[in-house]
């Protein structure tokens, strides 16, 4: 049995799951959760959304499953080519804890025109990772 309901999912490789949860659940308020494992197999975190699931396993794990993938994760950095979208609430307040975090910021937050607030910064593993969050007057008309 697959540790998610989702049909789809895709599978990120973080260097530690209570790094990854302190952030994904901790600061950005993500439904977070660890999956149920079978006896012996690796933990995961797992956030389930809309008919995916986005699934993450630290790198030590999938080396022992998969050796043959060693050499790869030290040839290339984590996060090259994947970015990841959230609609978040109290941005505002996510945005203060990354800072506070000292995590990195590609762009600061600010009011886009199209009516919503947005901020691009990376994981603790860099994965680029884009938060954005209704303007509330577009909340209010339902926009």
């Amino acid at each position: 049995m697959k540790p998610y309901m989702s049909r789809h999912s895709i599978q990120l490789v973080v260097s530690q799951l209570v790094v990854t949860e302190a952030f994904y659940a901790g600061i950005l308020d993500l439904p977070v959760r660890r999956s149920l494992t079978a006896q012996g197999a690796p933990d995961h975190l797992v956030i389930d959304m809309d008919g995916i699931a986005i699934v993450f396993v630290e790198e030590s794990d999938v080396i022992k499953a998969h050796p043959i993938l060693a050499p790869r994760f030290s040839m290339f950095p984590r996060g090259i080519g994947v970015t990841l979208h959230f609609e978040v609430n109290d941005i505002e307040d996510i945005s203060d804890a990354i800072v506070e975090e000292d995590l990195e910021i590609l762009y600061p937050l600010e009011i886009k025109p199209y009516g919503v607030k947005e901020m691009w910064c990376f994981d603790p593993d860099g994965y680029l990772v884009v938060l954005d969050e209704l303007v509330e007057a577009r909340k209010k008309t339902g926009q």
